[in-house]
């Protein structure tokens, strides 16, 4: 007997084509919305895809027709996101929207936002709780829309029911900016060294695809508005990353690491560096959905490191992940040549 009908917004993504075939798995009748209208192969043939685009706010309604009993979002972004899904609160029981991290500041008012300042980087509690203070809604940066977004969600009230679910770092295959892709690719061209700043001790908590997945799947089944952290049920090291990487790829990488900030942009910076740990509180899921996560981080390794160095094989990495390098910069992240001459620097005393 189906559950209803769920309608999830940005499926062709990462967590959208795992939340699809988990929320079919547990009942649903899924409409898997993008703007491609993708069709992911290891979906059934119950799937039913649908293309919009969610910036046109017509189409979108249009698409969503009569009605479903959840609305997934996986891209919503801002104020205006928050607002165009409340306009049709009239034919979606519920949501499940997907918020991020990056919206907490510490006590003193740093957050992400403020990392590149001096003296910037947030020192959050540990674990960080869901009520711990977040920045200023705005339109400015990543963090604030997104805190403009859940702002406008939860005022709906019982007009609409929303879980929020503030993710850490998403990781797993189909990522257009994959953190991994940092120690996947100096494996296989054969870096023997790397540097790791902050003494490889940062931790930004992951999660995993399969677990953002689960969480949605536990939220459509108990509606209430509510904001929740995801996670991974361990936030290891950057240095504990690598290793476990290392260990996937069966090679062994000496580790160079350095006390304190990167010695510069391109030689010791990764994906997950920061002065002060970043570590969810996952109790309140736990406690309100009976969450458990479906996979831990290095069990979950092997088949991201499939995919990535099947999307490299015979390609720049810049042309694999064109969004990883706007992100990051071309040369920021692999800049062997800056990061040997660091090293026989650093060797010679």
């Amino acid at each position: 007997m189906s559950r209803g009908i769920a309608f999830v917004l940005g499926a062709s993504g990462q967590m959208g084509r795992a939340a699809v075939a988990a929320l079919v798995e547990d009942g649903w009748e899924v409409r898997a919305a993008s703007r491609g209208g993708v069709v992911d192969e290891a979906w059934p043939d119950t799937v039913r895809a649908v293309r919009v685009d969610r910036e046109d706010d017509a189409a979108l309604a249009e698409a969503v027709g009569e009605g479903c009993d959840v609305l997934v979002d996986m891209v919503a972004f801002g104020r205006g996101h928050a607002r165009q899904l409340r306009s049709m609160s009239d034919r979606i029981g519920s949501a499940v929207v997907i918020s991020s991290g990056a919206v907490y500041q510490d006590d003193r008012g740093r957050s992400f936002d403020t990392q590149g300042r001096p003296d910037g980087f947030p020192r959050h509690p540990v674990p960080i709780p869901e009520a711990q203070t977040t920045v200023t809604a705005g339109e400015s940066t990543y963090g604030t829309r997104k805190v403009a977004l859940e702002r406008e969600l939860l005022a709906a009230g019982d007009e609409l029911p929303v879980t929020l679910l503030r993710a850490g770092a998403v990781h797993g295959p189909h990522c257009r900016t994959p953190r991994e892709l940092y120690f996947v690719k100096r494996a296989l061209d054969g870096r023997q060294v790397r540097v790791l700043a902050y003494g490889g001790l940062s931790r930004f908590h992951p999660v995993h695809v399969s677990n953002v997945a689960e969480l949605v799947r536990l939220s459509a089944r108990r509606p209430a508005s509510r904001v929740l952290n995801a996670g991974d049920p361990e936030a290891p090291t950057v240095a504990e990353i690598g290793d476990a990487i290392d260990a996937v790829l069966g090679r062994r990488t000496e580790t160079v690491l350095v006390d304190g900030p990167p010695p510069s942009p391109s030689v010791g910076e990764t994906p997950w560096s920061g002065a002060h740990p970043v570590v969810y509180d996952m109790s309140a899921a736990e406690d309100e959905l009976g969450y458990r996560a479906v996979t831990g981080y290095a069990r979950s390794l092997p088949a991201t490191v499939e995919w990535l160095a099947a999307r490299l094989h015979g390609k720049e990495w810049t042309e694999a992940f064109p969004k990883m390098a706007a992100n990051y910069g071309k040369d920021a992240l692999f800049d062997y040549a800056a990061e040997d001459a660091w090293l026989a620097e650093h060797r010679a005393g």
